[in-house]
């Protein structure tokens, strides 16, 4: 207890009281902003950073170019997010993901239990190699041909797989967001992903199909006859992999490089390049070799995503520099008296809730850097079993709500837009919030477990690279 008074009795801010709490107001309202749908989150983002920039000029905090290093520290996140949507663009359009969704359909014979189980497994690998957003487009798109041509509901199914995206999305360095975000700020590299999170994303699944298949039990035909069998079968012979392949050639090509890109990401830090070369290599590599609309390719970049990182980051800098973040820091010490049984426990449901609510990206966002405040100086608090549970419990936190990620979001809209289908939030919470409590408190026995064990790989003893 002696060190968390120490810490409290330490310089915490570089601006009055007054200015951290106007701040933090600021920032609220900004993620209440992003929440409600009356405002578009990426206009709700940039929208708080002028308001910051403003006060932050008006009141003499820093002169206006010191906004210029709040993004350049995360130009690399900027990188990866345009790397990997070109090349996922160009691959989606040599048929590749369709040729690999019709043989999924054709595998399953259409049965509803085995389509099921095959369409939450090929979710998570989907996720894990092409990151949440253009695999949850592919797969949404994918559920609805197949409920359509066979009779299915939809619902089931797209819900389904929304949910087990988000734990295909803590199974690599690059398959969500919050990953980049926080592997790269910690300097995680690539195989720690696969020594550390991929383990529990596992687990994490298992638990989701467990959940789903017991709510859907009366909703999908499980056991179906013979007839229907036979049916299905003579429905299904019907559909061409094929259907979407214009050149074989191209679609040969576009395989290799994706495969190559994934290679990439995890041999980046040992050949000494960042993660965000390695996507602008894959996607260079896919516009000259398999790509035919350049222009097309590169205006399908997520650059609504890019500004409201952008306006996020502008407004976390701000913060921060008033000390608001250092502050609230030391506070989580003095409650947790350093200890790390106390603080993961604490960071995993804060952060779980927190991304249900708001958006796990915001969350992930403002927790970094008071994850590296508790762990850092001379505070002893391991800072791995921090950021290995900011990185899972972000993630599953999106279960909990209709609006907690991003292929909850796409899922209720296509179901929406396409099916005439409205998902209530009481629905949902039924579901996903369930599933959401038992896979986060899952995560912090895991880490836990995985800490005690000595199984979490030292970051601090990685050779890494520098920032800039």
């Amino acid at each position: 207890m002696m060190l968390a008074a120490s810490l409290t009795e330490m310089p915490t801010a570089s601006a009055p009281a007054w200015v951290m709490v106007l701040f933090a107001v600021v920032m609220m309202a900004t993620y209440v902003g992003v929440a409600i749908e009356r405002f578009h989150k990426t206009v709700a983002a940039l929208c708080g950073a002028a308001v910051l920039v403003i006060l932050s000029v008006a009141l003499d905090l820093f002169e206006y170019p010191t906004v210029y290093n709040f993004l350049k520290e995360d130009l690399n996140i900027f990188g990866v997010i345009i790397g990997t949507g070109v090349l996922v663009d160009v691959v989606g359009k040599s048929g590749l993901f369709h040729f690999i969704s019709m043989w999924i359909v054709r595998l399953t014979g259409g049965q509803a239990n085995r389509l099921f189980m095959t369409l939450c497994v090929v979710t998570f690998l989907f996720v894990s190699v092409l990151t949440i957003v253009p695999a949850m487009l592919i797969l949404s798109s994918l559920v609805l041909v197949i409920c359509r041509s066979l009779g299915y509901k939809p619902m089931p199914l797209l819900l389904s797989v929304a949910v087990c995206a988000n734990s295909g999305a803590i199974a690599t360095f690059a398959s969500g967001l919050p990953n980049i975000m926080i592997g790269t700020a910690a300097g995680i590299p690539y195989v720690d992903f696969l020594r550390v999170s991929l383990p529990y994303a596992v687990v994490s699944l298992v638990v989701a199909i467990a959940g789903l298949r017991w709510f859907f039990r009366n909703d999908l035909p499980w056991k179906q006859s013979d007839e229907d069998k036979a049916a299905l079968k003579q429905q299904i012979e019907g559909f061409d992999p094929w259907a979407l392949v214009e050149n074989k050639g191209v679609l040969l090509r576009s395989s290799l490089i994706l495969l190559c890109t994934v290679i990439g990401f995890a041999l980046a830090q040992p050949l000494g390049v960042g993660m965000d070369f390695v996507a602008m290599v894959g996607a260079t590599a896919a516009l000259l070799f398999a790509g035919k609309g350049v222009e097309d390719a590169i205006g399908k970049v997520n650059w609504t995503v890019i500004l409201f990182f952008m306006g996020l980051f502008i407004i976390i800098g701000c913060v921060k520099h008033t000390g608001a973040l250092k502050w609230v820091a030391q506070q989580v010490v003095v409650v947790s008296d350093n200890r790390i049984e106390l603080l993961v426990p604490l960071m995993g449901g804060f952060s779980a809730v927190a991304s249900s609510i708001v958006d796990n990206i915001p969350v992930a966002a403002t927790l970094i850097p008071i994850v590296q405040d508790v762990s850092g100086g001379d505070t002893g608090v391991p800072a791995e079993p921090l950021w290995w549970t900011l990185v899972i419990c972000c993630n599953l936190g999106g279960n909990g709500t209709p609006i907690g990620s991003i292929s909850c979001v796409i899922a209720i809209y296509a179901l929406k837009r396409e099916a005439g289908i409205h998902v209530g939030w009481g629905t949902f919470l039924k579901l996903g919030g369930g599933i959401m409590v038992v896979q986060v408190i899952g995560a912090i026995l895991y880490i836990m477990w995985m800490h005690h064990q000595g199984y979490i790989p030292d970051i601090t003893a990685i050779p890494t690279l520098p920032a800039h």
